[in-house]
């Protein structure tokens, strides 16, 4: 394996990423983000108050984003054993 394999390797391993976890990311942050900003205007400032909506986004956004997250997996483990089986 080359320098330039191993780079080309790791950029599609960091972009599989960005696009497996990243849709979860942001979703766990607006809620987080919406609930702080809810929590500020009524100066209701309890924190545990946050866990319970964003665990239920966070699980209804895995839940849509599963196939999507699948595909993208299966392909990356495609081309990884492709290249493994190539000499």
């Amino acid at each position: 394996m080359t320098g330039a394999e191993a780079l080309d390797i790791a950029r599609i391993s960091i972009w599989t990423l960005l696009l497996v976890a990243g849709p979860v990311m942001l979703v766990a942050l607006a809620v987080g983000t919406f609930i702080g900003v809810m929590q500020a205007l009524t100066q209701v400032q309890e924190a545990t108050i946050v866990f319970v909506p964003k665990i239920i986004a966070v699980f209804l956004v895995l839940l849509l984003m599963m196939p999507f997250m699948a595909q993208q997996m299966s392909s990356y483990m495609t081309d990884i054993f492709t290249r493994i089986g190539t000499p």
